[in-house]
């Protein structure tokens, strides 16, 4: 009895041979294709370029828009780039009139090679030439997510359509094997979830179900009438566990449970595919019904390891595709030993895996009638014709759609056609031996110990269907490589897995008991109650009091100053490695007590989760962050090697500092600057904002059990109005850090300069306010992106963020296209308590907010066009409509003032000149976003653009400790930059010790480069 891996290697060398027989190119189409994706192979920047180009270019309306583009992308002079792009480039500007067009032309004939058609006409002429060929089909419809419920139903309608006209049009075909041919309808479209739901969100599963099942049912109503297949498909890891879900809720319902013609698709690349498809089998074996499982690689490994990446979570997907492979091969014998329940699809172009199903199948006594490979339309000919020669059912996957939301899958398909690790480009393009592809992957895995990660920019190393291990890997570099320092950003709560989602209902529930409890001052490390009580309020239940603030007065606040300098004058000579150790076991507790914290925001300011997790994990960064910060600023640097003398430049703390903090990131920002107080050896008073009292009490709760020694961090609750301006005024505090609006900013501005009898200290202020945040958007923006991107930033949060997008400036020729997705989008967004998960749009933070953001709409309406409000929103609690002005000048004071609600100003622009000057042309300056994909534009935004956070493609919210520095100039703020390098020194006083070392003309040779900090007495070792 011969090995399973002797049979693999007969099998696959079997269908080499039959490959080789009808030997076909890589790339099939000749000429301009297949010289760009040879060059793309041997240079990576080149690849980077022209797939960018290729993404950009359907949105390119004009002939000198392409040249221009064209230009962009690959003039640059010292790039490399082959002969036959300089001289493309040249025969473009010449006569672009005509070689714009045989530009758009070649591209549109690369992306057909991929894309079965257009239209389901021109899709069913292509089936039936597959049909000539034995090859059957299964249609799917390009363009994912969706913005909007009214493209969530015309997707919806598309597919009710073309599974009527697939059906139609081949009534009269049969299967191709004709044996078990009842496992395998002719006709067979997937579906992508995405496509049906707009506010689909892994946090809230259960309203994704309930809004895809209403468009699925009918669906597979229809389908079952018609004899038809539908099959789900999967895209995204945060998108897997719904879709699972969902598929087995639908076919659990009595009108499906017998219904046998349902598939699901299992990613190889995941590290839980195991455990999905053995919850797959048991409950199909629960159900009782026969159901398909399509076994990928997967597609989207470059998008997850580099979400991971940023998130510093640990990526869902393995990092060597060996590892894949090998997992495809333990899975594709878990589907055979339970084919009485499953049927199988294996969808892969690597003949090894496509050998190992093979034998596998023959070693169980699976009859190859019983289960079909399938492989990508316009990929690997030669071996979907062995297959049919060999007597095995092939099925293609066959995209239909225009060019433009067809262009994410032709790159993902370019991507793995030229991947250094792509089955087909070894097969095909580098003509690896026979032997060396059909190798054992479990052969191919380096141990753990033998690698430390992976680049997440790496190329795609387990592409849709399949690939190929090589000794060239880029799996030895860090997956969390950063430059610079080693710090690392704690990872976002991930609301994909139930376990977390259950942990914040349960904080939720937890929370809600302790609602109305009291909340003391401390003050030298003593718990201070009164009698005098400030009520904190559910914003979206305004009857709800979350909890009572102890209220201080003048007399708490003289009490902290006189306990904050009592504890100032040993706290600054604590050794730095103490004070950053503090803020170490702060980041741990804040970790430990996440959930309950989190679950507070969502109730004292209106949080949704991921917002309120954010925060806490802003929180914990700070603290983290911080401390390593400390750690570099805390050790005396010697200035310059001179010999006999030694100077060292080092920090002293200030003395008291005074935070007061907003509520609309009510943890996060008070304990930034609470921290960056302590840790540079000041004493702080903290105030928290009346609206989040209890927020800054559970904070003070967590430096406590850190172990802040007293008076180091005190926590007053008040009105600003009295104890604020009291300690803004006070002759003993020597810095004021400030987060919050212009008005109060000014005020303390001005108040700190006035120097007060016994002061000591020229006071320093950290002065963070407001913005007025403009986004542009280029005639080349990608429209998906810029619509998800400016709803989120426009209304994320009820548009309670300084940094939250107000002005949303279009250029002309854009304008109809960007407003005619914008107002839908908008119309989609969920609006509710936000206790609720899934919930964007939650109420503002109380009675006057409310009352102010409606009288700038009224404003709005005098001065502009209303060009969308939302119509329902909860009939309690201080809940704004998601409001969109257009015909909005810069003059008017819808487009000057902030106004810190959900109403966002359309403002239209001649070119990107007018887009600058009103994007510049306002007081503020904290964030501002570009939409483009022209590299020359970007640069200039980049150069001009007057913000102190500039985004390009991307949110103009969600500033990231260490990554992001957050902090803005003009109307806007001081020039600081919270998270940053540099935000330390705001808390510290710079001094230079200088030394001569010299005796009787003998000096050391030289000096360390760093010494030890000067603290005396001397800390015992």
């Amino acid at each position: 009895m011969r090995s399973l891996q002797s049979d693999v290697e007969q099998r696959g060398t079997r269908i080499f041979e039959l490959v080789d027989k009808h030997p076909e190119r890589l790339f099939s189409k000749a000429g301009f294709y297949q010289r760009l994706m040879a060059l793309s192979m041997h240079d990576e920047r080149f690849k980077t370029q022209l797939f960018r180009f290729v993404a950009v270019l359907p949105s390119l309306r004009r002939s000198n828009e392409i040249i221009q583009h064209l230009e962009e992308y690959f003039s640059d002079s010292n790039n490399g780039f082959s002969p036959l792009v300089g001289m493309g480039l040249r025969v473009a500007r010449l006569v672009p009139w005509i070689s714009a067009p045989v530009l758009r032309w070649n591209v549109s004939e690369m992306a057909r090679q991929f894309i079965a058609g257009r239209n389901p006409h021109e899709v069913i002429t292509t089936l039936r030439k597959r049909r000539r060929q034995k090859i059957g089909f299964t249609v799917d419809v390009l363009g994912e997510a969706v913005v909007s419920e009214a493209e969530a139903d015309e997707h919806a309608a598309f597919y009710g359509d073309l599974l009527e006209k697939l059906a139609r049009e081949t009534r009269d075909w049969t299967d191709p094997l004709g044996k078990n041919a009842e496992l395998f309808p002719v006709v067979n479209l997937s579906v992508k979830i995405s496509a049906l739901y707009s506010q689909i969100t892994p946090d809230a599963p259960a309203d994704a179900i309930a809004h895809v099942s209403t468009k699925l049912r009918p669906l597979f109503r229809r389908a079952r009438e018609l004899g038809a297949f539908i099959n789900v498909d999967m895209e995204s890891y945060a998108l897997k566990n719904t879709t699972l879900e969902l598929f087995k809720t639908i076919l659990t319902e009595p009108e499906f449970k017998d219904w046998p013609h349902a598939g699901i698709v299992i990613q190889a690349y995941l590290r839980d595919s195991e455990a999905d498809l053995r919850d797959l089998i048991e409950w199909g074996r629960g159900r009782g019904t026969r159901f398909a499982v399509r076994l990928v690689k997967g597609a989207y490994w470059d998008y997850e390891t580099t979400k991971s990446g940023q998130n510093g979570s640990n990526p869902p997907v393995f990092l060597q595709k060996p590892e894949s492979d090998a997992n495809f091969e333990m899975l594709t014998r878990l589907l055979f030993e339970n084919n009485s329940i499953v049927t199988p699809a294996f969808g892969s172009h690597n003949v090894r895996s496509i050998a190992h199903a093979q034998a596998v199948a023959d070693e169980l006594s699976i009859d190859r009638s019983r289960f079909e490979f399938q492989l990508l339309y316009g990929m690997a000919g030669p071996i979907k014709r062995a297959l049919v020669e060999m007597g095995y059912r092939v099925r293609e996957y066959c995209p239909i759609g225009e060019l433009l939301p067809g262009m994410a899958y032709l790159v993902r398909r370019l991507l793995e056609n030229t991947s250094n690790e792509g089955f087909l480009r070894a097969k095909f393009a580098e003509n690896v031996p026979a032997k060396e592809l059909l190798r054992d992957p479990r052969e191919l895995i380096k141990p753990a110990a033998a690698r430390t990660g992976l680049s997440a920019g790496a190329s795609a190393k387990a592409g849709d269907f399949g690939g190929i291990s090589e000794s060239n890997h880029k799996n030895d570099a860090s997956l969390h490589a950063t430059a610079g320092h080693s710090f690392r950003n704690a990872p976002l709560v991930s609301f994909i897995y139930k376990d977390s989602q259950d942990k914040m209902q349960s904080a939720l529930r937890e929370a809600r008991k302790r609602l109305g409890e009291k909340y003391p001052l401390y003050i030298g490390g003593e718990k201070i109650w009164s009698d005098n009580l400030t009520p904190s309020v559910n914003p979206a239940e305004p009857t709800e009091i979350v909890g009572y603030g102890t209220e201080a007065g003048v007399d708490e606040a003289e009490r902290a100053v006189k306990a904050a300098r009592a504890a100032f004058e040993k706290w600054r000579w604590t050794p730095v490695e103490e004070r950053a150790q503090l803020l170490e076991r702060a980041a741990d507790i804040l970790e430990r007590r996440r959930y309950e914290l989190s679950a507070v925001e969502v109730f004292e300011v209106g949080k949704p989760w991921s917002e309120a997790d954010g925060d806490i994990r802003e929180a914990i960064d700070f603290c983290t962050f911080y401390a390593q910060q400390m750690r570099r600023l805390g050790r005396p640097k010697l200035t310059q090697q001179v010999p006999g003398e030694e100077s060292y430049h080092h920090y002293l703390p200030r003395g008291v500092a005074f935070v007061i903090a907003p509520w609309n990131f009510p943890i996060a920002i008070l304990c930034g600057m609470a921290a960056a107080g302590v840790v540079t050896g000041n004493a702080v008073i903290m105030k928290p904002s009346e609206q989040s009292i209890v927020c800054g009490a559970m904070l003070m709760q967590v430096f406590e059990e850190a172990g802040v020694p007293p008076g180091v961090l005190n926590f007053l609750s008040g009105h600003g109005s009295v104890i604020g301006a009291h300690l803004v005024d006070h002759k003993d505090v020597d810095l004021i850090a400030f987060t919050g609006s212009r008005e109060v900013g000014l005020k303390i501005w001005e108040s700190a300069g006035i120097t007060r009898p016994g002061q000591r200290e020229l006071k320093r202020v950290i002065c963070e306010m407001g913005g007025k945040n403009a986004m542009i958007v280029d005639a080349d923006a990608d429209l998906d992106e810029t619509i998800m991107y400016s709803i989120y930033s426009a209304f994320g949060f009820q548009g309670q963020k300084c940094s939250a997008l107000s002005r949303l400036i279009l250029l002309e020729e854009n304008y109809d296209r960007v407003m005619e997705r914008l107002i839908p989008a908008a119309a989609s967004l969920r609006i509710g308590n936000p206790e609720q998960p899934g919930i964007m749009v939650g109420p503002v933070i109380d009675e006057p907010a409310y009352r102010r953001i409606l009288e700038y709409i009224e404003i709005g309406k005098k001065e502009a066009t209303l060009a969308y409000q939302a119509k329902e929103v909860p009939p309690h609690g201080y809940f704004i409509p998601p409001t969109i002005f257009t015909d909005v000048k810069p003059n008017m004071r819808i487009a000057r003032e902030e106004i810190f609600g959900p109403v966002l100003s359309v403002l239209k622009v001649r070119d990107l000149d007018e887009a600058l000057e009103v994007a510049n042309g306002t007081d503020y300056a904290l964030t501002g976003g570009f939409f483009s994909r022209s590299p020359d534009n970007i640069e200039r935004i980049k150069a001009r653009l007057e913000a102190g956070n500039v985004y390009i493609n991307r949110s103009c919210t969600g500033a990231i400790v260490g990554r992001h520095p957050f902090g803005g100039f003009k109307m806007s703020g001081s020039g600081t930059k919270a998270g940053g390098e540099d935000y330390l020194l705001n808390f510290l006083v710079p001094r230079v010790v200088t030394e001569n070392t010299s005796r009787h003309g003998f000096a050391p040779e030289q000096s360390p480069e760093y010494r030890d900090e000067f603290l005396w007495p001397k800390p015992r070792q």
